[in-house]
């Protein structure tokens, strides 16, 4: 059996070439919308897949500048730890400095008057060992959330001070070399009742001081501890070892003092071995701000490296994904005539009738 067969409609070749002219019109409109955007980010692309083969490379400079971003971040934290530090650091020799220069001067009647300063300064000392940045305590160490001297206003009936004060007493009786002694071993000790710090700090643990990390694999201090030296080495018979301690002592010691005792063999022995102990408190002191000041120069030092290292990274990180703004506004100009010139063309076609297709 055949089949029947009938005319077999052919559309005129033109009805392709207006698809092809819509097909173009669109590829230029999407042209067009991303040169829209390029024009107003100022970006290649808002994804790193928008980047084609520099995706990789995009990606990992901007990884770096994020890395480098915190570094900057941590040092700019620890710039200013430290330079709260140092200044407290200076009240804290200023007092070393004061008493030491004292104590080379008693006057028969000026112990009394002299103690009571002892005292003012002692209660200072421990006031300004809980200064705080940020709620952070600056010499607390690694236990920067609880104050290294927990109640400094009550500095003067902790049994630090009482201690002290009892061990004076005793002066007379005991003599110079013991009373000291016994007065050493008090300011030294991290008994709880004696020591005047946190437990955290008595003593602290090895590679207790705060640090921040300020490049790959390097780490510095920020901070110095209440109750033991960080730079400084204090060394010697009339030391704890830890000059902030040797400043609380002699404090101590000088507050707990009346005129009675002056003039008598136990009390000028005992002066000339506090001399020498608030001489040692100076120099650890000055030891340990020249320590934390090299810590800065340090800081210093890598964050200009950093900077420079990030606007080089800046730079790099532009060429792949910031576009030429200039030259993609010429290019949306020249893109706008051609879509408009699609759309007169595809509506001439529009108002072509068959009988223009046919004749």
């Amino acid at each position: 059996m055949s089949g029947i067969s009938g005319p077999t409609y052919n559309p005129p070749a033109t009805y392709g070439l207006l698809q092809q002219l819509i097909n173009s019109a669109d590829a230029v409109q999407s042209q067009m919308a991303t040169l829209v955007t390029q024009a107003s980010t100022g970006l290649v692309s808002s994804t790193y897949a928008g980047l084609g083969s520099e995706a990789a490379t995009s990606l990992t400079l901007n990884q770096e500048l994020a890395q480098n971003q915190t570094w900057l971040s941590n040092i700019t934290s620890a710039q200013t730890n430290i330079s709260l530090t140092q200044s407290a650091m200076t009240t804290l020799s200023k007092i070393a400095s004061s008493i030491s220069a004292a104590l080379d001067n008693i006057t028969p009647n000026g112990i009394a008057t002299l103690a009571t300063q002892a005292q003012n300064d002692l209660q200072q000392v421990a006031s300004i060992l809980d200064t705080q940045n940020g709620g952070n305590y600056l010499f607390a160490g690694q236990d920067s959330a609880n104050p290294p001297v927990p109640n400094p206003s009550a500095i003067l009936s902790s049994g630090f001070y009482t201690q002290i004060q009892t061990a004076m007493a005793g002066l007379a009786t005991n003599g110079a070399s013991a009373t000291f002694n016994t007065i050493l071993a008090i300011g030294s000790s991290n008994a709880a009742g004696t020591s005047p710090f946190s437990p955290a700090l008595s003593p602290p643990s090895a590679g207790f001081n705060t640090t921040a990390q300020i490049g790959p694999g390097e780490t510095a201090v920020t901070g110095l501890l209440a109750s033991a030296n960080t730079f400084a080495i204090s060394s010697g018979p009339y030391t704890t070892g830890s000059a902030i301690r040797d400043l609380m002592t002699v404090l101590a010691t000088v507050g707990s003092m009346n005129d009675a005792m002056y003039g008598t063999a136990p009390f000028n022995g005992l002066v000339s071995s506090l001399q020498s102990m608030a001489q040692g408190a100076v120099n650890g002191l000055a030891g340990e701000a020249s320590g934390l000041g090299a810590v800065q120069d340090v800081l210093t030092t890598q964050q200009n490296e950093l900077t420079s290292t990030n606007t080089a990274l800046q730079t790099q990180i532009s060429s792949v994904q910031d576009v030429n703004t200039a030259d993609v506004l010429s290019k949306l100009t020249q893109v706008q005539t051609a879509l408009q010139a699609s759309y007169k063309m595809i509506a001439n076609f529009q108002n072509m009738s068959l009988v223009n297709y046919i004749s």
